[in-house]
């Protein structure tokens, strides 16, 4: 602390010779000026001098006959004047101390703790909602609210908490890790399954329901496979009631799928002229800055690169330094060849099978050609599948009363 207290006031390195270098200490002394850091070569002495001791030093060096030079200058009272002389150094510091100062009254990282359900796109999508966002101000924030709204829409969250640590919002969640049991009940409609498609039963497993048609049956669609009213019968084989259920069952059928893909002769392509021009932006949390500019070609693509200088990375503070490219390019219309189009066509199809993989379709016989038409080529597919089917839909009720008879 004393040495703090020094180099604020400012102090001298000074060196003293002459008749009595012992008598300019004493009195010194006497006088209250302190003196330290003294070192003897010789008649010489070398010794550090506080700047307001030192400006008392006259009457005692005419009395005692010395002399003294000054060899350096230590403290701020010297520091500040050469640092003032730095104009460019001086800005620089007194912006980078605004900036600190301005950047701790926003938040610029948002830290989430303790998800596993909740994923973090969904929980950013909720902020943004509540308007919630990097680079906000930290008198904006709710906590408490903040905190309310987390439990009230995610209702396996069991108990948040929200904090703010310097610049970052660090925000703790604990999930409801029990199973989430969900009572059967009975329904009081009933659901049946029918057909999507026009096509042939070829298996059928039911779990619940009445089934209403048979393997081998052919069906359209919209048929009834699977009733979800049950018949209750008296002693006497009649209906007493009819139980109503969601109906369940894994039927396979087996039917046509048409695909068809087509592919003008022509197409545009890009192609680059080289010609390029660069502009800058800067990116504080959600909000981008860029200096106005005209448009910079009449058709062009942008390519934009972004970094975060290390400081403000190691801050967590949501500063991007970012560089778009905008590359001019032309509309060029080229025709496709045979062998081009047929890749391209060729790819749809993969894509169409790989979708029908996907959902479990099984492929038993396949018909594709390709074909040429006024002003396309033409992919047509014809595939003879089997897939499970049962869309769901409400059954219709009946009385037990109502006796079907045939006359």
């Amino acid at each position: 602390m004393i040495k703090f207290l020094k180099y604020v006031r400012g102090y001298l390195r000074i060196r003293i010779w002459g008749f009595s270098p012992e008598r300019f200490m004493n009195l010194c002394s006497n006088k209250g000026i302190l003196l330290w850091d003294i070192v003897r070569e010789g008649d010489v002495y070398y010794m550090n001098i506080g700047l307001r001791g030192f400006r008392e030093l006259k009457p005692i060096l005419k009395k005692t006959g010395t002399r003294v030079a000054i060899l350096e200058k230590y403290g701020l009272p010297f520091f500040l004047p050469r640092l003032v002389k730095r104009k460019i150094f001086v800005l620089g510091l007194i912006l980078a101390i605004a900036f600190w100062m301005i950047s701790s009254f926003f938040i610029w990282d948002i830290r989430l703790n303790g998800n596993y359900q909740i994923t973090r796109d969904v929980f950013d999508t909720f902020l943004k909602e509540n308007h919630v966002t990097i680079g906000m101000r930290k008198d904006d924030l709710d906590i408490e609210e903040l905190e309310k709204q987390i439990r009230r829409k995610f209702p396996q969250v069991t108990w948040a908490s929200a904090r703010l640590d310097g610049i970052r919002l660090e925000i703790d969640i604990k999930e409801n890790d029990a199973p989430i049991i969900v009572e059967d009940r009975e329904s009081e409609q009933g659901m049946d399954l029918v057909a999507e498609f026009d096509g042939t039963v070829v298996s059928m497993i039911v779990r619940s329901g009445v089934p209403v048609v048979s393997i081998g049956d052919s069906v359209e669609k919209g048929t009834v496979l699977v009733e979800g009213k049950v018949p209750v019968y008296n002693e006497d084989a009649t209906v007493r009631e009819y139980q109503y259920v969601d109906a369940d069952a894994d039927i396979m059928l087996e039917h046509t799928r048409d695909f068809t893909a087509r592919l003008p002769f022509d197409h545009v392509e890009k192609v680059y002229t080289g010609r390029e021009k660069t502009g800058y932006y800067l990116k504080l949390g959600d909000k981008t800055c860029r200096l106005p500019q005209e448009q910079p070609f009449l058709v062009y693509d942008s390519l934009f690169r972004e970094s975060r200088p290390l400081m403000f990375e190691k801050l967590n503070i949501s500063i991007y330094w970012g560089e778009v490219t905008h590359r001019e390019y032309q509309n060029t219309e080229y025709m496709y060849t045979a062998e081009e189009a047929k890749e391209v066509l060729s790819q749809k199809l993969i894509e169409f099978l790989t979708e029908l993989d996907e959902k479990g379709v099984q492929i038993i016989e396949k018909n594709v050609r390709i074909d040429t038409e006024s002003d396309s080529w033409v992919l047509q597919g014809e595939f003879l599948v089997q897939e499970l089917v049962g869309l769901k839909e409400e059954t219709a009720k009946t009385d037990a009363g109502e006796v079907k008879t045939d006359e």
